[in-house]
This record gives structure tokens, C-alpha cells and sequence, in this order.
């Protein structure tokens, strides 16, 4: 069976969920695998870290990316890689996402008339203030393999013009890493000792999307109402992002981190063993919605919008910042046990745990040879 060649595919990232989202496809790829971070969010303790708890290979990294506004950072990985595209052009290229590092990474394959595959396309919000609408949009409109993870995101595609041969329904890859990456029950326990709170008897939270963090009524808003929960008596754990930290203490709102339980940012697996036995979970997170499917956990979606409707049936509700939270994760918590026994038992809206092998098949057959791995990827019309 003809196989790809080392680096021959060339999987452009930037930020710690493409990271998640993106490494069984990389391990399924293997050698054939070339990982280009684009330094979108490079640091330590978001990215660092999880190349060797994920076990992704060392990537190529670009340079003057991190830190700068939206345009600056297109331009600047658009370049790079136009460059890496030039001196070695690799079989095909692939996006995850909405990203600016998946944006340049399509405009760049574009440029180039290099094969691109879009993992989860066709996510809409309907919601044109968000960059990443914007972004996602346009890749959708390069890409020439567009992944999308239900039939929603496939009926979003199919009603914009994007032609049926073009859109393979694979399920999200999510579904997998979450399967893969949370402990067993002993690790869960200990680390639930470690940090001080017991199962089913804590809230754990996250915000990090700048219409929450840039906006210090929205921020302050935001952490009143965690501040309101912990006061009741659920322990509110909030991991924090450093570009939060930074709003929070322009803002003066210091004060309302007191009866928080502020950790460092959590490694993946730590952070699903606490997401896997909290009470409720309070995030602005696009992927966090996802996971929570896997996790048979209830949520509250603090932001404007979402392009995950599908978790939004059973799993989570949609509030803006304000009292609306508080009263969204009070009615959540008090639905306690039976409410998390429902949803421990439906099946994730975001598929069966193959989307990667389904989308390393597609590549294969992208990139002119036959599905990676031992034959061919399960058929597409089994997914989600």
C-alpha cells in the first residue's frame, strides 16, 4: 500500500484547541505529518506543555505572530508559510477551525494551488461581529475537502452553494480526544483530592474570549456572578488564562478573585477530569460546548452567540454576562443528580469517535494515495 511521505502534509495550527482538536489525526498521520505552529497563542503553559502531554512532534514554529492584532498576524503567518510552501511543497495542507492560523494557513495552500482540507466546516454563528465567523467563511470557500462534523454543519455548506462532492460528513474530533486523554477513575480522584473539592460538589469555570475579557463591565459581570456562587457555598474553580489575569487586574477587579479557587491553566487531561465531575461548568469556550457532550456534564455558555447549536438542546444554555448566569447555573444546579444521570446517557450530537480515521482517509486520497492506516476509513455515511 503506497504510503505519504515524511512531511508531506503539512497540518497548520496556532492555538492550544487546534492542538486538542488535531492530535489523533497527527498520530494517525505519523511521519507524514509536518506540524506548523503559527505562534497565534504560543506560551508555555497554553501550548508548550501539550506537545508532550498530547504527544505531538516538535513543529515547525513561525515568528512575530503572538500578541499582534488580527491583520498583523494573518500577514505575518501568511508570509512564513508562503515561504515553507515555496522551498518544500507538501501534498496537502490542512486547517482545523476558525482560527487566524488556520485563515493563513488556507490562503497560503490557496496561493499556492496546494490541496486543503478543512477539519469541522461549516460552523456558523450568523453572528458577523465575530472574527471567527469571518474566518471560518472564508476557509470554507478555499477549501476543496470540507470535514463537517454534523449534518447541521453540512446543511449550513450545502445551503451557501458549496458543491455535495466537496463535503464529507465525518464527525467531530473531539469525540476521540476526549476519550483518549481523560484519566481513569483513580487519577480522576486523586486529583480532585489535590485540588480540594469532591465529585458532583463544585463548579468549575473558564473565560478568555475578549468580548467577556475586553470588556471590564462584561468581565466584572462575569465574575460577580462566580464570586455570588462561591459565596452560596459551590466551590468555583477558575483556571485562568494569563491574558485574563492581565484584564482582570487592569480592571481593579482583583477583589472578586477572593473566594475563587484561581489555579494556573490546566493541562488537557487535568482539566477533563474536572470538567468530568463537576457539578456545572461555566465557560465562553467553542470547544469546552463540545466536550461536555463527551463528558455527560451540564453547562452555561456565557457569550453573545454560538456555532454549536447542537450542544445546546440538552447540554448547555446560552446566557449573556450578568445576573442571567447566575440564575442559568443556580437552575442548572439545582436539577443535581438526575439531571447529570440524562445527560451521562445521550450520545454526543458530535459523532462516534472516528472523525480522525475518517479524515486521515480523505487525506490520503487528497494527497493521490490510498487511506492511511489499515485500509480504508469506516464510510462516511456511519458518522455523527
Amino acid at each position: 500500500m503506497p504510503e505519504l511521505a515524511p512531511r508531506s502534509v503539512a497540518v497548520v495550527l496556532g492555538t492550544r484547541p487546534e492542538l486538542v482538536k488535531l492530535t489523533d489525526l497527527i498520530r494517525l498521520l505519523g511521519p507524514a505529518a509536518h506540524v506548523v505552529h503559527t505562534g497565534q497563542h504560543y506560551d508555555e503553559e497554553l501550548s508548550g506543555r501539550f506537545l508532550e502531554e498530547l504527544g505531538i512532534p516538535e513543529p515547525t514554529y513561525l515568528t512575530g505572530v503572538g500578541g499582534q492584532p488580527r491583520a498583523v498576524q494573518i500577514g505575518a503567518a501568511l508570509a512564513q508559510l508562503d515561504a515553507l510552501f515555496t522551498a518544500r511543497p507538501p501534498r496537502a495542507v490542512v486547517v482545523q477551525g476558525d482560527t487566524n492560523a488556520a485563515l493563513a494557513g488556507a490562503l497560503a495552500a490557496n496561493a499556492r494551488s496546494l490541496p486543503l482540507l478543512h477539519v469541522e466546516a461549516g460552523l456558523r454563528s450568523r453572528d458577523r461581529n465575530m472574527p471567527e465567523e469571518h474566518n471560518r467563511v472564508l476557509i470554507d470557500q478555499l477549501a476543496d475537502v470540507l470535514c463537517a462534523a454534523t449534518p447541521d454543519n453540512r446543511a449550513n455548506l450545502l445551503a451557501e452553494g458549496v458543491p455535495a462532492e466537496r463535503i464529507a460528513l465525518t464527525g467531530n474530533t473531539v469525540v476521540e480526544v476526549v476519550r483518549r486523554h481523560l484519566p481513569d477513575a483513580g487519577r480522576r480522584a486523586a486529583l480532585l483530592d489535590a485540588y480540594g473539592v469532591r465529585a458532583d460538589g463544585y463548579l468549575l469555570a473558564t473565560v478568555h474570549r475578549p468580548e467577556n475579557t475586553d470588556d471590564p463591565a462584561a468581565l466584572r459581570a462575569v465574575l460577580t456572578e462566580l464570586d455570588a456562587l462561591a459565596a452560596d457555598g459551590t466551590p468555583v474553580l477558575l483556571p485562568l488564562h494569563p491574558r485574563t489575569r492581565a484584564r482582570i487586574e487592569a480592571a481593579g477587579l482583583l477583589p472578586l478573585l477572593d473566594r475563587l479557587r484561581v489555579t494556573r491553566p490546566l493541562g488537557y487531561g487535568t482539566f477533563l477530569a474536572l470538567a468530568r465531575h463537576a457539578a456545572l461548568i461555566v465557560s465562553d469556550s467553542g470547544g469546552v460546548q463540545e466536550e461536555v457532550t463527551v463528558l455527560g456534564r451540564p453547562l452555561v455558555v456565557v457569550r453573545a452567540s454560538t456555532e454549536r447549536p447542537e450542544a445546546m438542546s440538552d447540554f448547555a444554555d446560552l446566557v449573556s454576562p450578568g445576573p442571567e448566569l447566575g440564575r442559568a447555573a443556580r437552575a442548572r444546579l439545582t436539577r443535581g443528580a438526575d439531571e447529570r444521570e440524562r445527560l451521562a446517557a445521550l450520545p454526543s450530537p458530535f459523532g462516534d469517535g472516528s472523525a480522525s480515521r475518517r479524515i486521515a482517509g480523505l487525506l490520503g486520497e487528497l494527497a493521490g494515495t490510498r487511506a492511511i492506516e489499515e485500509g480504508r476509513a469506516p464510510e462516511l455515511a456511519t458518522a455523527a
